[in-house]
């Protein structure tokens, strides 16, 4: 039996369902930080044994773990691979970020900024982000943008050259820091949150006149506070949850969803299971209370979407692989991490538009979900990248 996508029981009438489909097709859609467009079952016998043979030659968890982020962009680029498009078709997504290393190392920099935009070369149907205009662009004639993005700006090092060069290949969102302390500023998962660095407020004011998105989702709260307070431009926070709602070190205070707000920001809500709520068993409906709460705290012209997930790899890489780069990316065992978990109702990219329905469910009108959807964030590009 086909597998159906987009079809969890929100309890919708005829009507509702065809407002909830009309709205879908309708909007402008972004995901402003996504791990696909494809999900795990994407990957066939073929490429788990490829990835297989890796982990046991290298025995190196990373570069299996990157390779499986990889693998099936690289099959499209070689034609071998067509669910790349049908289910970023299927998703209804307007914009996804496409994720580059802000490392340290340069040829790993380069390399990574080289494979994203091997991407834009080859897919005819995704075009690259540079300004607003392009996101409403993709929009209007049927393709989809890719937003550049990073989520660690820099490493140990001091070299805001680095950061310009960045700019000039195409990024225009990266996040302070990723859970740990470094030279910038503190991560939200730390012992402890002294905020930003000297050397960070130089990086927030360097990202403004760049144009370059301040994004805090994994940033400590007094990191966050101080990037509100310093920067001149909308800041951000991707994906995170509402701690409001469920206490979680990777969502955000009250405090700090005003303070987003304040900036003229958006607040990205995921739909990772372990950051929205308790116990093995967690639906869509718990996406869906903390953007209503964010809405309510913050306004609902600073929600948006960052699912996060799923990630896109096999189950078993999940596993195998992503469970212990948790604890290697800053997680601790308080946290509740369990890679393979899922979101009941947004087990796949292409349950995007149970978000739509579940919303309509919930009585929003259809100007604050197309806010929610992707205006909030076009309207926050226009005024950082222009």
């Amino acid at each position: 039996m086909t597998e159906q996508f987009g079809t969890f029981d929100f309890g919708l009438d005829q009507g509702q369902e065809e407002r909830a489909a009309r709205l879908h097709r309708e909007s402008l859609i972004v995901d402003v930080l996504f791990q696909g467009p494809v999900g795990y079952r994407a990957f066939d016998e073929e490429m788990n044994k490829e990835l297989r043979a890796l982990l046991e030659k290298t025995h190196d968890t990373m570069e299996t773990f990157s390779r499986g982020l990889e693998a099936p962009i690289r099959r499209a680029m070689a034609g071998r691979l067509d669910a790349v498009k049908e289910h970023w078709d299927a998703s209804g997504i307007t914009c996804g970020n496409r994720q580059v290393e802000m490392s340290d190392e340069r040829h790993v920099r380069e390399w990574s900024f080289a494979f994203v935009q091997k991407q834009f070369d080859y897919f005819p149907w995704l075009i690259k982000a540079l300004t607003a205009a392009d996101i409403r662009r993709a929009h209007e004639t049927g393709v989809h943008a890719g937003l550049v993005s990073s989520q660690v700006m820099l490493g140990p090092w001091r070299d805001l050259d680095a950061l310009a060069w960045a700019h000039d290949a195409g990024l225009r969102m990266t996040q302070l820091t990723y859970n740990n302390m470094t030279s910038v500023g503190v991560g939200c998962t730390e012992r402890t949150d002294a905020g930003l660095s000297a050397f960070g407020v130089a990086s927030v004011k360097a990202m403004n006149e760049l144009g370059i998105i301040v994004d805090t989702g994994h940033v400590g709260r007094k990191t966050t506070l101080d990037a509100c307070d310093v920067s001149e431009a909308p800041v951000v926070a991707s994906h995170t949850a509402a701690q409001g709602v469920f206490d979680h070190a990777r969502g955000k205070s009250d405090e700090e969803l005003r303070a987003l707000a304040a900036t003229g920001g958006i607040i990205g809500i995921v739909t990772v299971p372990f950051f929205l709520g308790a116990g093995p068993t967690v639906t869509i409906n718990a996406m869906l209370d903390h953007i209503e709460y964010v809405a309510d705290v913050a306004g609902v012209d600073h929600v948006a979407i960052g699912t996060d997930w799923p990630m896109q790899l096999p189950k078993w890489m999940l596993d195998d692989l992503l469970q212990p780069i948790f604890a290697e990316t800053g997680f601790r065992p308080e946290d509740k991490l369990v890679a393979t978990q899922e979101l009941v109702g947004f087990d796949d990219y292409r349950d995007f538009p149970n978000i739509t329905r579940g919303l309509v469910a919930r009585g929003w009108s259809d100007e604050d979900i197309a806010k929610v959807l992707g205006l909030n964030f076009v309207r926050v590009m226009e005024a950082v990248c222009g």
